[in-house]
């Protein structure tokens, strides 16, 4: 539950709203630990929670717990950013001597002149 209280507080969800999030989005569903068969709290369930913890006055003592844990691994809590972070394998291309010479004067190789798609993929500005 206290992971719930989490998203709501990063993403400013209504209790409502993270009810609705938790079974939309899979990785809303998987960070308070829940599978696709558990039953995902309601949203008066998520709100008695919040107001148990905030009648026993540690909420804040909680989420300043929360982001120190975070800090002490190397992460900031940030609100509102879903990051993609795959890391894709990706063909290495190398360029000759002959064609980097080339391509610092501001010429084409000419093996590359008829292959309009390798055009694309080279950084001429990188050599």
């Amino acid at each position: 539950m206290l992971k719930t209280i989490v998203l709501c507080a990063l993403y400013n969800l209504s209790d409502h709203q993270a009810e609705y999030q938790i079974l939309d989005r899979l990785s809303f569903l998987r960070f308070p630990g829940l599978d696709l068969e558990d039953r995902v709290q309601d949203a008066k369930t998520i709100w008695m929670y919040r107001e148990q913890l905030a009648q026993a006055d540690v909420i804040q003592s909680l989420f300043a717990d929360f982001d120190h844990y975070l800090k002490g691994h190397g992460y900031l809590a940030m609100g509102d950013q879903i990051i993609d972070a795959s890391i894709v394998p990706v063909p290495k291309q190398r360029n000759s001597r002959d064609g980097n010479a080339k391509i610092k004067l501001g010429k084409t190789p000419e093996d590359w002149a008829d292959k309009t798609a390798k055009l694309r993929q080279k950084d001429t500005d990188a050599c």
